[in-house]
């Protein structure tokens, strides 16, 4: 992609992202996401034909960025998965997990919205497809093997349980700060057997 329609585009996803802080969704118009991001309308119709879409790209460029940063570690090819075997690759897991469950803690409202009944099944679809990716890439490979059960489904199941801790989260205990979530996470992980060398005592940090 063009260096400067990727800049453009990404500031189209924060314009959106600060002004969803500061209102709901529905009184947010095109006008108001073009003047946040210092752009025209004609601009933002060149890269967005709606709301939704961006909405979408968003989140996933939220996501993506918390699974690179899961994904990453010195030595590792790309294609790589994480073994959390090590205390760095246990502690950047750590740290990505509490990054972007922090990301969703500062945009709350706007999760429960996507994650809700009634929410953008565009956006929620994007997510949640976001997070299996990264829990199959990355995750998967620390947790405990499950006998007889392909990858893909224990890297569904992982990815749906984080789904469900996180869409809880924010519809029912939005007051909870995002470091006890992460810690709601690995017990349920863990409760579930699915964690290897993570302990509930050895929460994310």
């Amino acid at each position: 992609m063009d260096p400067r329609v990727a800049r453009t585009r990404q500031g189209l996803q924060e314009a959106l992202l600060a002004l969803a802080r500061e209102r709901p969704l529905d009184e947010i118009t095109v006008a108001d996401v073009a003047e946040r991001a210092g752009v025209n309308r004609s601009t933002y119709y060149q890269h967005y034909g709606d709301k939704d879409t961006l909405l979408a790209d968003a989140l996933d460029a939220a996501t993506a960025a918390a699974g690179e940063q899961i994904g990453a570690r010195s030595g590792a090819a790309a294609d790589e998965p994480v073994a959390w075997s090590s205390p760095g690759d246990l502690a950047r897991a750590r740290g990505a997990l509490l990054a972007y469950l922090t990301h969703v803690e500062e945009n709350a409202d706007l999760y429960r919205r996507v994650l809700g009944e009634h929410g953008s099944a565009l956006a929620a679809g994007r997510v949640r497809r976001r997070v299996e990716a990264i829990v199959g890439d990355a995750l998967v490979g620390g947790a405990e093997e499950v006998p007889g059960v392909p990858l893909p489904v224990t890297a569904a199941a992982i990815s749906g349980l984080a789904l469900g801790v996180v869409t809880a989260w924010v519809e029912q205990a939005p007051d909870a700060p995002a470091g006890e979530v992460a810690e709601w996470l690995w017990r349920v992980l863990d409760h579930q057997g699915l964690l290897g060398p993570v302990r509930p005592s050895d929460p994310p940090a």
